[in-house]
């Protein structure tokens, strides 16, 4: 079973709390995040993982006039929280899913401290067969 897991930070004024920790606090917790994608690859479990830019660097993209993209500005203001990683893990079940989205959520932060942030689980979907 694959399933996403997408880590959500708060939104505050829209740019990473992260840029103002101290410098060995950032690189804790980066390697923190390194470890516990290592540890996926090691189980066979990790299919993939991304960190995202910011949401003031982000675009909403719709079909516009004959098809051509219309772009805006986005995520919108009132956004409480927004994306800024995931991971794609294929498990053997749901509660492995939940396992590896708690060590994810205890990265450590300021002063070394478990962050608790809060990381949404998904199940990947596949198409239903076809009869090609």
């Amino acid at each position: 079973m694959r399933f996403m897991l997408m880590m959500h930070a708060p939104r505050g004024n829209g740019e990473y709390a992260v840029m103002s920790w101290k410098p060995e606090e950032l690189n804790s917790h980066v390697a923190y995040m390194h470890q516990l994608n290592r540890g996926l690859i090691e189980s066979g479990e990790f299919v993939g993982a991304e960190g995202l830019a910011p949401p003031g660097q982000a675009k909403v993209v719709k079909s516009g006039r004959n098809g051509s993209p219309a772009v805006t500005d986005g995520p919108f203001a009132e956004t409480k929280e927004f994306l800024v990683g995931f991971w794609i893990v294929d498990v053997e079940s749901e509660a492995r899913a939940h396992e590896i989205a708690a060590r994810a959520s205890s990265a450590p932060g300021p002063g070394g401290q478990p962050m608790s942030i809060p990381i949404e689980v998904r199940q990947v979907m596949s198409a239903p067969p076809t009869n090609e």
